[in-house]
């Protein structure tokens, strides 16, 4: 399969070892694509939730993909979000290709675009990160949930149904959440010049311009790799959000999807890490 090449490419909230991570759709995402620059934009590997009981194939996959990515010559950008915020002990940490950092700017054809997870915006991380972990978990709860739902209303013909999007849409607090982080993401990026700022964190793809008194940005959001299946590809001076759709085109795709199917609830294999990173 021929690979699209691009200029970058940004992914964020994976949830590595959660029961919700889409990694199957997200490693034949990342085989499709050749980008010069790739930006893990935070909550990669979900280290909240994190168990040595839970780490399928599929997971460690997404793994071996990014270091073929980097061994290709890709620039690799990891920044920290708050489920993975002990990487942040690693800020400034640089190996070949790859960085740890906390935010980055970027010049883009001219253009200064801002990236960061987004969790500083967050209240409850600075007050109540307790409150925060329960939400994880209940949310991973929720997510297993909707799996079964979403089984049986295929059994009855029916499509699918986003369980945490409808009680979000629902639920006025979380929707002035979303637009309060958004609102502080963009104010900040004006005052401070930038063009693009982009965000992960409230698993909500996203792409607008704004122009305010002070001046004009484009808020940029990635979404995430557990329900909206979302990435920002960049090329060419324009932006686009890319919604992954699973098919099976060749039948090297058709039997990773078998191997994935049968692997999926293999048990985490630390030294099978370690060999992996150490390739």
């Amino acid at each position: 399969m021929k690979k699209k090449k691009l200029h970058l490419v940004c992914i964020s909230d994976v949830h590595l070892g959660t029961y919700g991570c889409r990694a199957k759709e997200l490693n034949k995402y990342l085989k499709s694509i050749d980008p010069e620059i790739l930006i893990l934009n935070g909550d990669i590997v979900d280290v909240w939730q994190f168990s040595k009981n839970y780490w399928p194939d599929s997971h460690m996959k997404i793994i071996q993909r990014i270091l073929k990515m980097l061994a290709n010559g890709t620039q690799v950008y990891y920044l920290t979000g708050n489920h993975d915020e002990i990487l942040r002990k690693f800020t400034d940490f640089k190996m070949g290709k790859l960085e740890i950092l906390n935010k980055l700017v970027l010049n883009l054809d001219g253009k200064k675009a801002w990236f960061f997870h987004g969790d500083v915006f967050d209240i409850t991380m600075k007050h109540s990160k307790w409150l925060a972990k329960l939400g994880a978990v209940g949310y991973d709860t929720l997510i297993l949930l909707n799996s079964a739902v979403n089984w049986i209303s295929k059994v009855l013909g029916r499509g699918k149904i986003s369980l945490s999007k409808n009680i979000k849409n629902g639920v006025k607090s979380a929707i002035k959440f979303v637009s309060d982080f958004e609102q502080t993401a963009i104010e900040i990026a004006i005052e401070k010049g930038y063009d693009y700022v982009v965000c992960g964190h409230i698993h909500q793809p996203q792409m607008r311009e704004v122009k305010t008194n002070a001046g004009s940005t484009i808020y940029l959001n990635s979404g995430d790799w557990i329900e909206n299946l979302t990435a920002l590809e960049y090329d060419n001076g324009k932006w686009e959000i890319i919604h992954f759709h699973e098919t099976i085109d060749t039948i090297e795709d058709l039997v990773d999807q078998i191997e994935d199917e049968l692997n999926e609830n293999s048990n985490f294999n630390p030294e099978k890490l370690l060999q992996t990173i150490l390739k």
